[in-house]
């Protein structure tokens, strides 16, 4: 198609990851033109890998249910954490919200190419390896500029825009949105492993969250996959790096040295995919949302991987987003502000407190601490599967405050 010719479509989306291929599948159920533009071919690589159960109720509103289920993913019942000694298991099936009681732990190649291929199935059309290069939101319709891979290019006018580019944050670099996160910058070394695990403690139906036993703002995932393979990642400020040195294979294993409990539970493993490393991910904007689009899950903000809340607050932004957009485009009046942004915004709040008081420690006594009765457990679990917009929940309704009153009883003793 030449530069000059325009195209014009309902409904853009900026990415085909999990955002943006349930808001696709979402919209085209409802009636809608979509049209999918992303820049990578799929499959490709992704973190994010454990999900949280709250996910699968926006890949059942989709219509993706049935197929992810019958995908071979790992089942998982809900999340573990150690350190040295300790350990404390958290069951997603005694939860205060009474939500989906299992989720799965995935190879986001994988399961992003699954959901892609459902919302494809369902009518959306997916453009793949396709950048938008620049956005032009001044006139009465957006108009996109889009390069395919051969260096071509085309312009399309969409009535809205939805941004689920993720890490690519096309949007916000287009439109100066960027803000600065109020996070320290953090660092992640991750890599997929053949696991040979057989430690009796180990369940493979459970995320493993293993702190370091002397720097507890230095912690690891090990998300075991079906194939008997895992990921493995390591997350820490970026000064404790600078003493690993480069060699980001040799700088993971220097970690999983230092943390005895984790060390056993990999001693058969083999190594046998390089290292990567993702850093400064922690990301905010100055808007979520403006005249003619929204951003979705990544592209608006990530906090941080600890409690895998990513893929759950990109699938609720997409849910929440396809149903107001499906409304303004029916002529309804929308405010995006207190009926997106806002409620959105509340749970990500949750998230952050908890992700917040992880780093100070105060979370980390309380996941911890071995005399917690099983109502409190199962408001934590709740969060700890994606439930972090049940106001019902008093440790989502208050976050900040109940946790700081609950860490004063559960403080331990800092080294």
């Amino acid at each position: 198609m030449p530069n000059s010719e325009m195209e014009h479509r309902s409904i853009v989306v900026i990415g085909a990851g999990p955002a943006g291929a349930i808001a696709a599948a979402l919209l085209k159920r409802r009636g809608h033109d979509v049209l999918v533009i992303e820049r990578q071919r799929f499959p490709r690589f992704s973190i994010g890998e454990s999900l949280l159960c709250h996910c699968l109720d926006f890949v059942e509103e989709a219509g993706m249910l049935e197929a992810v289920q019958a995908a071979g993913f790992q089942l998982k019942n809900g999340a573990a954490f150690a350190c040295g000694e300790q350990y404390s298991a958290f069951d997603f099936g005694e939860t205060f919200s009474h939500g989906k009681s299992t989720t799965f732990q995935v190879q986001r190649a994988d399961f992003d190419q699954l959901l892609a291929e459902q919302a494809a199935r369902q009518g959306v059309e997916i453009r793949y390896e396709q950048e938008i290069v620049s956005a032009d939101f001044s006139g009465p319709e957006p108009q996109l500029q889009v390069r395919r891979i051969d260096g071509s290019g085309y312009r399309v006018q969409a009535g809205f825009v939805l941004d689920a580019s993720g890490y690519g944050r096309v949007l916000p670099r287009l439109l100066d949105l960027e803000a600065p996160s109020n996070f320290p910058v953090r660092q992640a070394v991750f890599t997929h492993i053949e696991d040979r695990i057989e430690h009796p403690a180990f369940d493979r139906e459970k995320i493993l969250v293993t702190v370091h036993p002397d720097h507890r703002d230095i912690w690891f995932w090990t998300i075991p996959f079906s194939n008997g393979r895992c990921s493995l990642g390591v997350v820490a400020g970026r000064e404790h790096f600078a003493e690993a040195g480069s060699d980001l294979d040799a700088c993971l294993k220097h970690f999983v040295a230092q943390t005895p409990s984790l060390q056993s539970v990999l001693k058969d493993a083999v190594w046998d995919t390089p290292a990567r490393t993702i850093g400064g991910y922690a990301a905010n904007v100055k808007s979520l949302h403006g005249p003619g689009f929204a951003l979705l899950g990544n592209a608006a903000e990530f906090l941080d991987p600890v409690f895998s809340s990513g893929v759950t607050i990109a699938m609720r932004s997409a849910s929440m987003a396809a149903g107001l957009l499906d409304r303004q485009l029916k002529g309804d009046a929308v405010d995006w502000q207190s009926e997106f942004a806002a409620p959105l915004k509340r749970g990500v709040d949750t998230f952050r407190a908890y992700v917040q008081g992880w780093y100070d420690g105060r979370f980390q006594d309380v996941i911890f601490h071995p005399g917690s009765s099983a109502d409190i457990r199962g408001m934590i679990s709740s969060i700890l599967a994606g439930y972090a917009w049940d106001e019902r929940n008093p440790f989502v309704a208050e976050p900040e405050r109940r946790l700081h009153m609950l860490a004063q009883v559960c403080a331990r003793p800092r080294p």
